[in-house]
Order: structure tokens, then C-alpha cells, then sequence
């Protein structure tokens, strides 16, 4: 459940002059968030530091302070490279293990920089050289905080770097509803309030700030959903095609698999999603149903235990049967 091995990581960092920040593919509000504010705290101990993230994310996350700098590696590998090559330290936020860096793992499997994952991830791989992991936290940010707070850099913190924690909190938290929300996350965020963050408005550019083209997909998806004969589970789904033709955009579903858990009596569900010949899935759950070891068993994906995700490679009309199967539909 929780995994620390920071001895000599302070040091570590102080030595550090080229400092590379990365996360997992299709990065969401924890994984920017944790990686700018990151960014943001480093930069004051004098670091030259680069935020490189494997694909393109969510425009209603551009708010964020630093977002102008961060590189995507899918549209500029050989800039993205030399910046890990050249690394001294890299840092794996909201992700634990090589494959979910996607095109990036070749390139950090390879770096001779010294690594450290800070994750809240289920089954942490070995490689690193420094880990703080935690699966009971509630975000990557929240670790963040946590981190800076155990290393005595809390006084680094200021109004831009926690909106970047907060968004990554209440993003991974659902508004602070899901299961892993505790008493010190709310603590946490009452700090960031005292440095400056505006919840309200904070809101408005994460929730509040979505493309009609979100709306249609909603509701299309609301359309077609299946619940299984017993109400205890809840199938949605968008094919390529419904995506191509109502205008989807990164991101812009993000959220979407919530809505089977609003039924009552529901205690899956699962969202797929067509893209390339694949289905990208994701699969909430409530109470003790172990979506992490369904999702790692047979959708090649995981997670946490109520919240995972996945990716298998066949068409949707497959993939729904595939996942009806393992879910004993």
C-alpha cells in the first residue's frame, strides 16, 4: 500500500542541475498538475527544469501556470530526447511503470539520469532509484504536497503552484467524493486556499469551460447505455465514428464513466471508447469490487481498486462482448 525509499533524495535533487519531468500517456488534471507545480517548486531551488508529457492533453488544463513550456513528445521527439539524455534527475509523476509513458519509454528506459516515481498507483515496478509510493493518497498532487511539506519545501509553494495541486486534487478526487478524499486531503486543501486559490474559479475553467461538442457526445453515449439485467452494472460506450461525426476532442470525455455509478444500485461501470482500430476503457466501482484486478486480468490495463483503466486492441462491437464476458454480464 505504500512504499517510500527517499534516503538520500534531498541530496539527490540538490546536485541535480537538468531536471526532467514527465507522465503517463493522455496525461489528466493530476498528471499537469502534479508535473507544473513540480516544475514551479524546482525552478525556485534553481533548477533547469522541462515538463515533457507523452501526447497532447485537455485544453480546459492550459490554465495552468507553465503549461506555455511543457513539450509533447509525440509532436517533437528528437528536442524531447536530447532533454532526457542530458537529464540529471527524472521524475515520474502519476505513473509506475515504463509502458504507461507510451512512446516515451524507450527513450526513459535508456536515460542514465537518476530516476524517482512519486505515484498513488497500484504494483509499482522496481526500476526506480527513489519512490514515494502510496495507493490510500488521494492524488498524485496531494503526494506533491506532501513531498514538499516531508523535504521542507513547503515555503516554496505560492498561488500558482497550488491551483496546480488543487486542480490535480479535485480533478482525481471527483469534488472530493471519491473514497480516497480523507480528512488530510481536505487539510491540504485549506492550505492551498491560504495561499491564494480560488475554488470557484478554479472550477469554472476545469468543469465549466467544455466544448458544446461534449454535451453531444454525452448524450449519445446516455442513448445507447446498457445495464445488466441485474442494475449492478452499467455499459457505455462512443464508437470512431460517433466520435468523428459530433467533434471529439482530447479529453473532452473525461468524466463520462462516472455516470453509470449515478444509478441507483450500480456498483460498475465501464466506459469504452473507439479510436484507431482499439477501445480505450475505463472502469469505476464502488464499495469492494476490485476494478485494478479485473482491469490488469483482462483489458491489459489497471489502476486502483475503484477507479482503473485500460486498452484492447479490436474493434467495438468485440470489445463490448469481451467486456460483457469478464464482467459476467
Amino acid at each position: 500500500m505504500q512504499e517510500i525509499r527517499l534516503d538520500g533524495f534531498k541530496d539527490a535533487v540538490d546536485s541535480a542541475q537538468n531536471v526532467v519531468i514527465t507522465n503517463h500517456t493522455n496525461p489528466d488534471g493530476d498528471a499537469m498538475g502534479s508535473a507544473l507545480a513540480l516544475k514551479r517548486v524546482l525552478e525556485k531551488l534553481n533548477k533547469s527544469v522541462s515538463v515533457i508529457v507523452p501526447n497532447p492533453y485537455p485544453e480546459f488544463l492550459w490554465h495552468l501556470s507553465g503549461n506555455e513550456e511543457v513539450m509533447i513528445y509525440s509532436e517533437g521527439k528528437l528536442a524531447a530526447n536530447a532533454k532526457i539524455e542530458s537529464a540529471d534527475m527524472i521524475f515520474h509523476l502519476d505513473y509506475n511503470a515504463y509502458h504507461r509513458s507510451a512512446d516515451m519509454e524507450q527513450a526513459l528506459r535508456g536515460a542514465k539520469a537518476i530516476k524517482t516515481v512519486i505515484d498513488h498507483h497500484q504494483q509499482p515496478e522496481n526500476w526506480p532509484d527513489f519512490i514515494y509510493s502510496d495507493t490510500m493518497m488521494s492524488s498524485t498532487c496531494q503526494m506533491i504536497y506532501e513531498l514538499c511539506d516531508r523535504m521542507g519545501w513547503e515555503h516554496l509553494l505560492d498561488e500558482e503552484s497550488a491551483a496546480c495541486i488543487y486542480t490535480g486534487i479535485v480533478t482525481d478526487t471527483g469534488s472530493f467524493k471519491y473514497s480516497a478524499t480523507s480528512a488530510r486531503t481536505h487539510e491540504v486543501a485549506s492550505k492551498l486556499l491560504g495561499l491564494g486559490v480560488q475554488p470557484q474559479h478554479l472550477h469554472n475553467k476545469v468543469f465549466d469551460s467544455q466544448p458544446v461538442a461534449r454535451l453531444r457526445l454525452l448524450g449519445t453515449m446516455l442513448e445507447q447505455m446498457e445495464v445488466s439485467q441485474d442494475k449492478t452494472k452499467v455499459l457505455l460506450y462512443l464508437t470512431e465514428e460517433q466520435c468523428l461525426q459530433l467533434g471529439y476532442q482530447k479529453g473532452i470525455t473525461e468524466g463520462f464513466v462516472n455516470y453509470g455509478l449515478s444509478i441507483s444500485g450500480a456498483i460498475l461501470t465501464i466506459f469504452l471508447r473507439e479510436e484507431d482500430g482499439a477501445v480505450k476503457l475505463s472502469l469505476r466501482s464502488k464499495g469492494e469490487f476490485d476494478v485494478n484486478a479485473l482491469a490488469r486480468s483482462y483489458f491489459n490495463g489497471g489502476g486502483h481498486k475503484n477507479a482503473a483503466g485500460g486498452r484492447i486492441e479490436m474493434n467495438m462491437s468485440n470489445a463490448i462482448k469481451h467486456a460483457k464476458k469478464h464482467l459476467e454480464w
